[in-house]
């Protein structure tokens, strides 16, 4: 593998219905909002950040960094490993193991970046 994958909090649900899921963890969990955008919300558990987003369902992701999106994309993918969406202005992918696992691939923060 090209670069080591590091987990984040994160954890994505996509769905059709962003209105009434957004409702629901927010005023039925009391979930606090930490992200609003017209595609995604995102939510703060205290374990891990709870994104949901519009879009077609493909089960919870979880989400991991790395420093070569694409070589890793690549990597996985060679590895037996499913590409389900790409966004390379992002830089993301969402890919799916062959075991039925959904994960997204982002881009870690440069050593650069960590120190501003």
């Amino acid at each position: 593998m090209p670069s080591t994958l590091q987990s984040s909090r994160d954890v994505i649900i996509r769905t059709e219905s962003l209105v009434e899921a957004t409702a629901f963890y927010g005023s039925v969990l009391g979930l606090p909002v930490t992200l609003r955008s017209d595609t995604m919300m995102g939510f703060e558990t205290g374990s891990i950040c709870l994104y949901v987003e519009k879009g077609k369902p493909h089960g919870p992701v979880f989400d991991f960094l790395v420093a070569d999106v694409q070589a890793t994309r690549d990597a996985l993918i060679a590895a037996g490993c499913k590409l389900i969406e790409e966004d390379a202005s992002v830089p993301r992918c969402y890919v799916q193991d062959p075991f039925g696992l959904v994960f997204n691939i982002g881009q870690a923060p440069s050593a650069d970046a960590k120190r501003t």
